[in-house]
C-alpha cells in the first residue's frame, strides 16, 4: 500500500460529485499536513447570508464511502471561520456514519451579533477520518468507585 507525504498509509474514501462546483473545486486538503479535508458551500446561489444565531444547512456537494471498517467522518468547524466569524458546525461535530451514502450537509451556526454570509465555494468545515469503537454493554447493579463518583460539571475544580 502506499504511504502518504505524511508518513501515513492514506484511507481509501470514494466519493461521489453530487454538485458541479466540485468539478471546478474538487475536495482537496489545504497543506501537505492538513488532517481535515475542506468542506465547501455547494450552493447555487452566489451568496448565503445567516443573521445572528440563525442556522443554515449547507450542502457539501458530495456523498463518500469510508473503505475501512472502524473509521468514521467527523465533521469539525473550520478555526478561522469560527473564531473569526462566529460561524461554527451548529452541533458541536458532525457525525458521518461509515453506512451514510447521502450527500454530507453542514449545519453551520451564526454565534457572533452580526450578520454574516458565505459565498459559492467558500471553505465551510473540515472531514476528519478517525476511528471508532462499538461497545459491548453490560447492565451492572453497581458501578466501581472512582474518587469522582457522580461528581458532574465542574465538580473536579477550575484550576
Amino acid at each position: 500500500m502506499p504511504v502518504s507525504d505524511a508518513g501515513h498509509t492514506p484511507l481509501e474514501v470514494r466519493y461521489r460529485v453530487l454538485h458541479p462546483l466540485l468539478h471546478e473545486m474538487p475536495p482537496a486538503y489545504s497543506s501537505e499536513q492538513a488532517a481535515g479535508l475542506d468542506l465547501r458551500a455547494c450552493i447555487d446561489e452566489e451568496e448565503l447570508v445567516f443573521a445572528p444565531g440563525q442556522r443554515h444547512a449547507v450542502p457539501s456537494g458530495m456523498a463518500i464511502e469510508i473503505g475501512a471498517p472502524g473509521i468514521a467522518g467527523f465533521v469539525f468547524s473550520r478555526s478561522g471561520l469560527g473564531a473569526k466569524q462566529g460561524l461554527t458546525v451548529s452541533q458541536g461535530v458532525g457525525l458521518i456514519d461509515p453506512d451514510y451514502r447521502g450527500q454530507i450537509i453542514v449545519s453551520l451556526l451564526n454565534t457572533s451579533g452580526e450578520e454574516r454570509r458565505i459565498r459559492r465555494g467558500e471553505r465551510i468545515a473540515q472531514l476528519v477520518f478517525l476511528p471508532y469503537l462499538h461497545a459491548r454493554l453490560a447492565p451492572a447493579d453497581e458501578l466501581s468507585a472512582t474518587t469522582r463518583g457522580g461528581g458532574g460539571f465542574g465538580s473536579t475544580g477550575t484550576i
